[in-house]
């Protein structure tokens, strides 16, 4: 008699969500330290548009979210077609649900260009899955400035508050109504992985946890 065992689906995409300034980058490289995953981050340094859009938002951000869009789902059709786990810098869903629509209402992005990007992202969202593991990284904004200005990257010097509180709102009304996977939602506030090893190990023993009941 030949008994066939059941092998546990390999947990590959683990993605870490958050507003500018909360520490995704950061946590990102440590976790992939920690887990042995391998990290994409997002294409912040070697963006073409990014300098250009804080000066003028509304010329560049279509060109912008577009670059965005294409970048990430680049990154997960590799995420999905390889063999390793891999923790990414920012979601796809954190374009589409915030960013971009955040530019639209604020009117920096028109109409035309915004229905146009959502049927982009429409159509490349529904040829990928979610990751195994969301985990959203939740920040006041004295907390997000803080960690901007001690990065200190000249493009986002013209970052306004109004700009980050309406993120902020954003993210929270998305995360609370995601359903695409399982989600672990950590308070940075309190918190700095970056300096401190015990809040690093306090972040790491909730994904353990959390991935536990991923097998």
């Amino acid at each position: 008699m030949i008994t066939k065992t059941m092998s546990t689906p390999k947990v590959k995409h683990i993605a870490i969500a958050g507003n500018i300034g909360a520490g995704k980058t950061t946590l990102c490289t440590q976790l992939g330290k920690n887990f042995g995953w391998d990290v994409h981050y997002e294409s912040a340094d070697n963006n073409p548009y990014l300098s250009d859009f804080y000066v003028d938002m509304q010329r560049w951000s279509f060109n912008l979210q577009v670059y965005f869009l294409n970048s990430r789902y680049q990154q997960i059709l590799k995420i999905l077609d390889g063999d390793k786990t891999v923790i990414q810098d920012r979601t796809i869903y954190e374009d589409a649900y915030i960013f971009a629509p955040n530019l639209h209402d604020m009117g920096l992005m028109p109409s035309r260009d915004f229905q146009n990007y959502f049927e982009l992202f429409k159509t490349m969202s529904s040829q990928i899955q979610p990751p195994d593991l969301l985990i959203y990284l939740k920040a006041s904004i004295p907390t997000l400035v803080s960690h901007i200005q001690a990065r200190g990257r000249d493009y986002e010097g013209n970052m306004s508050l109004d700009y980050l509180k309406r993120l902020n709102e954003r993210y929270d009304n998305w995360i609370d109504t995601y359903k695409e996977g399982r989600l672990l939602v950590i308070s940075v506030d309190d918190l700095d992985f970056k300096n401190k090893a015990e809040d690093l190990g306090k972040v790491v023993d909730l994904v353990r946890a959390e991935l536990h009941g991923l097998f």
